[in-house]
């Protein structure tokens, strides 16, 4: 009941990852990324705590795949997992317990990975990856929109999404972009609206943070009528 994605742009050096479900607070759960390291994902039967644990092994000089592998070897109840990563130089890895339920699938592309569960279709995620390959001069965060739209129009999931988050790291320890929807009629719009909204001050934001003298003050949006 959950399909994402994760990516990298190799001319920024950003990593994200873009998520979406049928249940509430799927960007509390599922998506973790981390400035050089990588952007994983863990999902279905999902435990949170898989995800740091894989940061944690590429940022000491794992690849995506040997944490990947290292953590399902690791974990328990590892039937029920679905898992994916990407790291800093654009190395992939996915796994799919046995448990998971159909129909599910994963594709690999350049600098990305898809994975999905309970979906109509196990090709689903392999249009999720064509999305984002689509235009690699694009921000990386709408790429990430473009390949979850794409997975949504190419069948999504079995029941309605409901929630949907979009992640994104730059250089510092905090990210660049952080959208999160819940509980909303069309999540996958919204988030793109979010983003319309968020992308144009992203830089700003963290110039407020690491350079506050120079940083261009905030304007206020004019009161709604």
């Amino acid at each position: 009941m959950t399909f994402s994605l994760v990516g990298r742009c190799e001319r920024t050096g950003q990593l994200g990852a873009v998520v979406t479900t049928s249940a509430v607070g799927v960007g509390a759960r599922c998506q973790f990324a981390r400035a050089g390291v990588g952007a994983v994902l863990t999902q279905h039967r999902t435990d949170p705590r898989l995800g740091p644990i894989m940061l944690d092994m590429m940022e000491v000089g794992l690849s995506a795949e040997e944490a990947l592998r290292g953590t399902v070897a690791a974990t328990d109840h590892r039937d029920w997992r679905q898992l994916a990563a990407i790291d800093a130089r654009g190395r992939t890895a996915a796994f799919t317990g046995a448990n998971v339920r159909p129909a599910h699938g994963e594709a690999h592309g350049k600098d990305c990975v898809g994975i999905g569960n309970i979906i109509r279709s196990a090709d689903m995620p392999a249009a999720m990856v064509r999305a984002f390959e689509a235009d690699p001069a694009r921000p990386l965060a709408e790429r990430l929109l473009a390949a979850i739209l794409a997975g949504e129009a190419a069948g999504g999931e079995i029941a309605a999404v409901v929630s949907a988050a979009l992640l994104v790291v730059d250089r510092e320890s905090f990210p660049y972009v952080d959208l999160r929807v819940d509980a909303h009629a069309a999540p996958l719009d919204e988030l793109a609206r979010l983003w319309g909204l968020y992308g144009p001050t992203a830089d700003d934001y963290v110039s407020r943070a690491v350079n506050p003298d120079g940083a261009a003050a905030y304007v206020a949006p004019p009161p709604k009528r």
